[in-house]
């Protein structure tokens, strides 16, 4: 054989073999921890073969990865389509507030940067004590996407949880001052309306008018940093299908039952399923119920005392995601119970 015929084979043979070592990378060398490398973050093979129609079946997911996350002024006409329900899961009573504060918010989507992409890695970093010690600020700061919650600080805790945040989910009572604090530039802030006072009070923000305290659970900030450009208001259908289809709980509690609602982690992680094409978790989980000294964050000095009288499930809530994860629909990225 001639050496110009090597040199033919040899050509034609180089795109399987990169198509092969491609291959390989993203189905063996992420996997570690549950599925994924700590220095690596997973490549579109690897988004692809996740992608199952069979299994958003199963769990009775209705999930399009073309849904609007983001409340919007033009597709609201409430003469003709009325909400039936109030928050947290409709928007019935609360259309006024809901306007005023749409009509000052510059945006209603997702940057075309992210909305663009073929393939979409998303990461829900929860506040649990087991992404402390972890090492995983590097692995999570390479997605595509980075939902934090709450108030959780980012500053001096880089190492274990990142620096990057592309959405942050709070709530009044779990609203930091200073948003730019802990977040990027850039970072979206997702508000959760539980409640209409919740809208009042970043209407009240806005349009800088008076405060009502009254009507939470614990005061919230009277003075909020937060840009208007980079507010977004969840729609309550994402809350509305994690009650009902994740957590399988009454949308509408009977006689003097005490209302149970989603943690704002697990909405996080069913946002994520509804817009991401890969979902990793970490820092997702609390110690049982009867350690109630055990801190519950990797960060303060909270502990399981703190939830006595939450609105949450979360022994119900483990039980989800445990499905979710045996569904193959979630991974965590470190070891957890």
């Amino acid at each position: 054989m001639s050496l110009a015929t090597v040199k033919t084979w040899c050509l034609r043979l180089l795109p399987v073999v990169l198509f092969v070592i491609s291959y390989y990378y993203s189905h063996f060398l992420l996997q570690s921890y549950g599925g994924i490398s700590r220095s690596s973050v997973p490549r579109k093979t690897f988004c692809e073969s996740l992608i199952s129609v069979k299994k958003w079946e199963t769990l009775d997911f209705n999930i399009s990865r073309t849904n609007n996350l983001f409340l919007k002024m033009e597709d609201f006409f409430w003469q003709h389509n009325p909400s039936t329900l109030p928050l947290p899961y409709g928007l019935k009573g609360s259309e006024l507030f809901l306007m005023k504060v749409l009509a000052v918010t510059a945006s209603y989507e997702m940057p075309a940067s992210i909305s663009k992409l073929d393939c979409r890695t998303c990461v829900v970093v929860g506040n649990g004590y087991s992404i402390k010690n972890s090492s995983l600020g590097s692995t999570i700061n390479k997605y595509d996407i980075v939902i934090r919650l709450n108030n959780a600080p980012v500053r001096g805790y880089e190492s274990d949880v990142g620096n990057k945040s592309t959405l942050r989910f709070f709530y009044p009572e779990s609203a930091s001052p200073n948003p730019d604090a802990h977040n990027n530039p850039g970072t979206l802030m997702v508000l959760v309306p539980f409640k209409q006072n919740d809208l009042r009070w970043i209407k009240e923000i806005l349009y800088n008018e008076k405060r009502v305290r009254k009507g939470f659970w614990k005061p919230p900030p009277q003075i909020w940093q937060g840009k208007s450009s980079h507010i977004r208001l969840l729609d309550p259908f994402f809350l509305r299908q994690t009650a009902s289809k994740v957590l399988k709980i009454p949308l509408q509690p009977k006689g003097k039952e005490k209302a149970v609602h989603p943690t704002t982690g697990i909405l996080a992680i069913y946002v994520a399923l509804s817009y991401c094409d890969v979902v990793h978790v970490a820092g997702f989980g609390y110690p049982q119920s009867k350690n109630q000294d055990q801190p519950i964050h990797y960060y303060g000095s909270d502990t399981m005392k703190a939830m006595k009288n939450s609105y949450h499930d979360l022994s119900h809530e483990a039980q989800a995601l445990k499905k979710l994860e045996d569904g193959g629909l979630i991974q965590y990225l470190h070891p957890h119970s």
